[in-house]
Parts: C-alpha cells; sequence; structure tokens
C-alpha cells in the first residue's frame, strides 16, 4: 500500500503543506467511486512542480491519497468549513460541481476508517514537522498550498482572483504576515488577489494557525488558469503561464523565510 504522506525535510522555518495534490485511490475505494469520480477533477494538480525549488530548506508534507478518499484539509469531525455555503465534506459525496462520484456511498465506517488510515498520519506527520521546525527556529510558519478551477457556479459567483489568501479572517498568523503576502500579490503584475475572500483557509489553517505559540500559518489557493492551459482534462502544466506565477511565489515564500526571526514570540 502507497505511505498516505511523504516529507521532505528542511532547515528553514517554512513548511509546506500539500493535502490535495495526492492521486493515490485503494483499489476497493476506486471501485466504489462512479466514473466522474474516478476522473479526478477536483485534485491541485501539479501545485508539486510549480512549488518546486522555489526557495531553499523549506520541509514539505504531502498527502499521496486522493481528497476524494478522504479530504485532509476539512475537520475530523466533519464539521463545515463555511457553514450555510456549499462546499465538500470531510469524504467528499459529490465533486465541485456538485456531481454525485459515488457509485456505492461510504459509510460512517468507511469514514472511521480512512481517518485513522490516511487523515490521521498526514496529520501527525504536518504536527510533527511543525514542531521540529520551532524547535529549531523559535518559530514555524505553514504555508499551504492549494488550487482550484477559477469558476466553479457550485462553489461561487464569477470568477475567483489568482491568488487567494486565507489567514482564517487574521486568526491563524500574526498581522504582518499576511500583510506582507498581500503586498507582494497586490504588486504582482498581470494578476489578482484578496486576503479572507471565499477561501479563508481550510481546516489545516485553522488548526495550526496559533500565532501566539508561535505556529503560522496561512492557505494559498491559487486559480489554476494562473498555470495550467485549460481547466479540464488532461489538465495540463503550462510552462510559460507557471513560469510567469512561479516568481511571485517565490517572493512570496522568501519574504517569509526573511520575516522569521521577528516573530519569535
Amino acid at each position: 500500500m502507497t505511505a498516505p504522506v511523504e516529507v521532505i525535510r528542511g532547515d528553514g522555518p517554512l513548511v509546506l503543506g500539500m493535502p490535495h495534490t495526492g492521486t493515490y485511490l485503494p483499489p476497493e475505494i476506486a471501485a466504489q467511486l462512479n466514473a466522474r469520480g474516478r476522473g479526478l477533477d477536483d485534485t491541485d494538480w501539479h501545485i508539486e512542480r510549480l512549488y518546486n525549488d522555489l526557495v531553499p530548506d523549506v520541509t514539505i508534507v504531502g498527502a499521496t491519497f486522493h481528497r476524494y478518499v478522504i479530504d485532509a484539509n476539512r475537520d475530523p469531525s466533519g464539521a463545515s468549513l463555511y457553514p450555510g455555503q456549499n462546499t465538500t465534506g470531510l469524504v467528499p459525496l459529490t465533486d465541485f460541481d456538485g456531481n454525485p462520484i459515488w457509485d456505492i456511498p461510504p459509510t460512517e465506517a468507511d469514514t472511521a476508517a480512512r481517518l485513522a488510515a490516511f487523515h490521521a498520519p498526514y496529520h501527525a506527520a504536518l504536527e510533527a514537522e511543525m514542531a521540529r521546525v520551532q524547535a529549531s527556529h523559535g518559530v514555524a510558519i505553514l504555508y499551504d498550498c492549494h488550487s482550484i478551477r477559477a469558476r466553479i457556479p457550485f462553489l461561487f459567483d464569477g470568477t475567483l482572483p489568482d491568488l487567494n489568501i486565507g489567514t482564517n479572517s487574521g486568526a491563524s498568523c500574526a498581522p504582518e504576515v499576511a500583510a506582507a503576502i498581500m503586498e507582494i500579490a497586490a504588486k504582482a503584475e498581470g494578476y489578482t488577489a484578496i486576503l479572507n475572500g471565499r477561501f479563508k483557509g481550510g481546516w489545516t489553517t485553522r488548526h495550526y494557525g496559533r500565532p501566539a505559540a508561535g505556529w503560522h500559518a496561512v492557505q494559498m489557493e491559487l486559480a489554476q488558469s494562473a498555470y495550467l492551459s485549460a481547466e479540464a482534462a488532461p489538465w495540463a502544466y503550462d510552462p510559460a503561464r507557471a513560469d510567469r506565477l512561479r516568481p511571485v511565489l517565490a517572493r512570496i515564500l522568501s519574504r517569509l523565510a526573511e520575516m522569521a526571526p521577528n516573530l519569535r514570540g
């Protein structure tokens, strides 16, 4: 069986979380999905490639399993991230367009088993890396890497900005962290950006964002139109678009690393 999490350790103060890049489906779970579900359309496509080698010494914690198995960025209790709004749950029953993805929907027992086998190991690894980084630097900065299609009427109206920064409405990091990211994003020529818009940060950002304790967490939700050839299968990476975006992301990560010594409690 594929390990549920992969960790690349770095010596710097940044931890990159990648909960939605994995595409692994255990065979017994793949057999329960319908054809739409097996298409894996809601993957955060090519995020690991987009962020590869942008800055030195980062730690990367990545889930190998697909979010349809269980969503590593959802509250393990099953509580909604956005009460009253359309969203997908701990084990999604639909895709982002509201279409069913299962021939045989998961049971409560299935969810409990997947929490133990996938969700818990991912977060155990992420928690351990945050603690290790803080032990070395006095602070740990979690930058949670995400992407999504720019237009999804089931989830939001209109077109999503290119860079969507989420800090749980300011609760998950020091204000200067959010301000620094937003300053770079707002000045990035050719891109749009917003702070705590439709996406304010998922469970990861909300759970690990403990600025008073030296843990700062931010979610970056990128519009896939900024680096894919098209927001449709085969979800091809567009090197020209990506090469325009990567320097913006590198400036953000570099700035966060530079700020880390001043964030020590």
